[in-house]
């Protein structure tokens, strides 16, 4: 039985006829071998049948049965390594049809063998339309019925296809759908033939692909060229330019552009400069370009061999429409920008250069003042270096105690006694001397080191206003800087504890540019000095655009007339009118209980002038010149008349 069961195995594992023949053989060759073992064991048996019998048995299991096992063994095997591929076969298939992208093998006659279900997919077909067997054209024509395919003529892209596969050369196109997709297709010839094809869908990668590139060139936020392309624009008309082609250069800045960031938000200062943007677009002709090179900075290339005189239009017509005002957030300021020049090939044959140099002259024109353009000249450079030298000396000389405070006196209208003192700045350069605040506070502004020696001067100040008599007070500039980049309100607490100074004979002296927009923080700041009881002026009263409707925002202590105004007095072309103001801001002060200050008056015929238009106090040359502290001592409050008692 278990004989006729190993058989039945061994049947089972030989499906196809050759493996039945090898069985007959193997069966054959068992009973010769069977026939042998008969023949030896008789003989060797003798006359014993019990023996010969098992002798015979032994020998047949061991001819027979021996090679039969070895068959069944590798009937087995046979079977273990079907199952093998099998499964091989059925991960590729699992491969195959999980692909993301449609995957097509031909044959040498262009009939399809194999096709995943994501290639049916791309194309919308119905299986029946991509079975193995089918040639290439059936295909195709499949595809044309439902719309999905390159090109708007059927017939020339079935013969495109077609060409590039009688080429048998590897090939990789883009096809752009009709649904608005965009595939790739790539082409592999093989050795038999036949060809592999891929087909992917990089609709979504070419997206990302074109805003990475529009990352690249463009300015998000304005939607204008960067300045990797402006640089590569500028770069490519110096190459074609032939004979005596010329263009210009213009780099623009916005003026206060961070006063807007700082008061009204960062979501205004953006629209801001969409808007400068937009404006800049208008006034530009055709092949012209204007980009954002970053911050507030801006720049335009203009073509036209008529320069300078062109950019000096172009110019003169940006300036003017900046001055208009915008609307931020209900806000109305002024956009202006001041403007450097630089024109190809006069300042330069090298992008870099040319950008350079117009940035040199940008510096010169905000330098000169707000709103203006200046041109590149030769120069330039060598000013700007020492420009930066300076700044780096300025770093410098705060911590070697080069800044000194000298002292202008306030003089009482009326009785003719000091009732106090403006500090003012100077820098003891070690190799250019004592400097004007006219050099050096620009810069230290614009570089933000009028912070540090804005506190410098309120502590100095304080300090030498206690070796004064009780009622004289000491007054000190502070700038916008120091409302936007420190702790102000801090500062000062700080200056008059260390110094012992009551508050009230501190006054602080603000130019409107610190009320800048109505920031609400700003307000708060002065507020909160007032109610330390520090006094606040309004420095340079008249002189800018909005005085009055800051008088309404914040109650002054004082108003200072601007020394322009009472030279001017006796301008004889201009006196009535200057005296006119004069005469308006004496009566705007008294009416309003704010102290007066004519300063800048130089003369006698000036004293009586400003005397007799009501004003409290006098500063200028007049008088006495800014003074050293030591000298304001020995002048004016020398030990045997002092009294000192600057706490009370």
């Amino acid at each position: 039985m278990m004989s006729l069961q190993i058989l039945g195995d061994i049947m089972d594992g030989l499906p196809d006829r050759r493996g039945l023949r090898e069985f007959l053989v193997i069966f054959a060759v068992g009973c010769i071998v069977t026939a042998c073992a008969y023949g030896i064991a008789t003989n060797a048996a003798g006359d014993d049948p019990v023996t010969e019998i098992i002798m015979i048995l032994g020998l047949s299991a061991a001819a027979f049965f021996g090679p039969v096992m070895a068959f069944r063994q590798r009937a087995r095997d046979k079977d273990h390594a079907d199952a093998r591929v099998r499964a091989h076969h059925s991960h590729l298939n699992e491969v195959l049809q999980n692909m993301s992208q449609g995957f097509c093998r031909f044959d040498a006659d262009q009939r399809l063998i194999v096709a995943n279900d994501q290639f049916a997919r791309l194309y919308a077909l119905h299986p029946d339309r991509v079975k193995p067997g089918m040639n290439l054209r059936e295909i195709l024509q499949a595809r044309i019925a439902n719309g999905l395919y390159a090109g708007g003529d059927p017939g020339a892209y079935i013969q495109k296809r077609l060409a590039c596969v009688a080429a048998g050369e590897e090939s990789l196109d883009i096809h752009e759908l009709p649904d608005g997709r965009v595939l790739s297709l790539s082409h592999k010839p093989l050795p038999d033939g036949g060809w592999l094809t891929t087909h992917e869908d990089i609709t979504e990668l070419q997206k990302v692909e074109k805003q990475i590139a529009y990352m690249e060139n463009f300015d998000p936020v304005t939607d204008l060229p960067n300045r990797r392309q402006f640089r590569n624009d500028i770069a490519s008309r110096l190459e074609s330019r032939t004979g005596a082609e010329k263009f210009a250069i213009l780099h623009l800045d916005i003026d206060h552009f961070k006063s807007v960031n700082d008061t009204l938000g960062h979501a205004a200062g953006d629209k801001l400069l969409r808007l400068v943007g937009e404006r800049l677009r208008k006034c530009l002709k055709a092949g012209d370009m204007v980009a954002r090179l970053g911050g507030d900075e801006f720049a335009v290339v203009q073509a036209s061999d008529n320069q300078p005189h062109q950019a000096t239009v172009l110019a003169s017509l940006i300036c003017a429409v900046m001055k208009e005002l915008v609307e931020l957030d209900g806000n109305q300021i002024e956009a202006e920008v001041s403007i450097g020049i630089a024109v190809a090939p006069c300042d330069g044959l090298d992008p870099d250069q040319l950008i350079k140099n117009a940035d040199l002259a940008l510096h010169q024109a905000k330098g000169d003042g707000n709103g203006i353009y200046r041109f590149f000249e030769s120069g330039l450079d060598a000013r700007m270096a020492g420009r930066r030298e300076l700044e780096l000396d300025m770093r410098k000389a705060i911590g070697e105690d080069q800044f000194k405070v000298h002292y202008q006196p306030l003089v009482d209208a009326k009785t003719e006694e000091i009732c106090g003192f403006e500090a003012l700045l100077r820098w003891e350069h070690p190799e250019h001397g004592l400097m004007s605040p006219a050099e050096f506070i620009p810069l230290a502004e614009e570089s933000g080191l009028i912070v540090a020696l804005g506190k410098f001067v309120i502590r100095q100040a304080c300090e030498e206003a206690m070796n004064w008599p009780d009622p004289v007070r000491v007054a000190v500039n502070v700038s916008a800087a120091q409302f936007k980049n420190a702790n102000i309100v801090g500062s000062v607490m700080h200056a008059l504890s260390r110094s012992g100074l009551a508050a009230q004979r501190l006054e602080l002296e603000i130019t409107e540019s610190v009320l800048l927009a109505d920031s609400d923080a700003t307000l708060e700041m002065l507020h909160m000095l007032r109610n330390l009881g520090v006094r606040i002026a309004m420095d340079d009263f008249g002189t800018g655009y909005s005085s009055l409707s800051y008088l309404r925002s914040f109650p002054f202590d004082k108003i200072k007339l601007d020394g322009s105004f009472v030279r001017d007095l006796t301008n004889d072309a201009d006196a009535d009118e200057v005296l006119a103001i004069v005469r308006a801001v004496a009566s705007l002060g008294n009416s309003l209980g704010m102290t007066t200050t004519a300063e800048g008056v130089e003369t006698q015929e000036q004293l009586n002038m400003v005397r007799q238009e009501g004003y409290s106090e006098i500063q200028g040359y007049y008088y006495s010149r800014p003074l050293p502290a030591e000298q304001i001592a020995e002048r004016y409050f020398p030990p045997e008349a002092m009294a000192v008692g600057g706490a009370a």
